[in-house]
Formats: C-alpha cells, sequence, structure tokens
C-alpha cells in the first residue's frame, strides 16, 4: 500500500499520471476528422502539423525525442489554429491524445 500511495504521488509530482481517456465517438467532429488525416497521411491545413511534440509538460507517458507528433483540431469561429491538439506516438501514429487546452491537459483516445 505504502509503495502504491509513493507511486502515485511521485507520479503527480512529475506530471506522470495517466491520462483520462476518450472514446473516438466522445471527440468534436472536427477532432475525428483529423484523426482521418492523419491515418491516411495528410493532407494538412496547417503546415506545423505533424512536427515533434517535445512533452515539455511531461504530461504524456515519457519516450524518446521525435516520437510524439502534434496536430491542429479545427475550432470553429476561430480564424487561428486555436488551443486543440491530437498528439500521436510511434511509427504508425496509433497511441493518441487529444487535448482541447493547448496542452494543459490530455485524453487518450481510445478506439
Amino acid at each position: 500500500m505504502i509503495r502504491l500511495c509513493l507511486g502515485l504521488l511521485l507520479a503527480g509530482i512529475f506530471g506522470l499520471a495517466q491520462a483520462q481517456e476518450i472514446t473516438r465517438n466522445d471527440l468534436p467532429p472536427e477532432a475525428r476528422e483529423t484523426l482521418r488525416l492523419i491515418a491516411q497521411g495528410g493532407p494538412f491545413q496547417y503546415k506545423r502539423d505533424g512536427i515533434t511534440f517535445n512533452n515539455y509538460e511531461k504530461l504524456l507517458p515519457p519516450m524518446p525525442r521525435g516520437h510524439y507528433r502534434e496536430y491542429t483540431v479545427t475550432t470553429p469561429g476561430v480564424r487561428h489554429r486555436g488551443a486543440r491538439r491530437i498528439v500521436c506516438g510511434g511509427q504508425r501514429q496509433i497511441d493518441c491524445y487529444y487535448t482541447a487546452d493547448h496542452y494543459r491537459s490530455f485524453r487518450k483516445i481510445r478506439e
């Protein structure tokens, strides 16, 4: 019990707590469209889509540099990129997370 509590405390301190989950169906339609584009390799609306996400916030599981890529989720009524993103990792970009608040929190996307 003490080991579990210590592990949870350290995870919270270092930002490594497990991300909450969200299903693909619970995502906004724009996020589902972004996932579709990621799966087919684009084309993407913004030139920064697909750049390395460095996980400076340490909210996602630690991985080697270059593992994660970020993609814009458009926000209706906003003329710029907005705050919503999908961040995916791995060679096939299948381990994905959604943030609606520009990297302050993430939710793991599950099928």
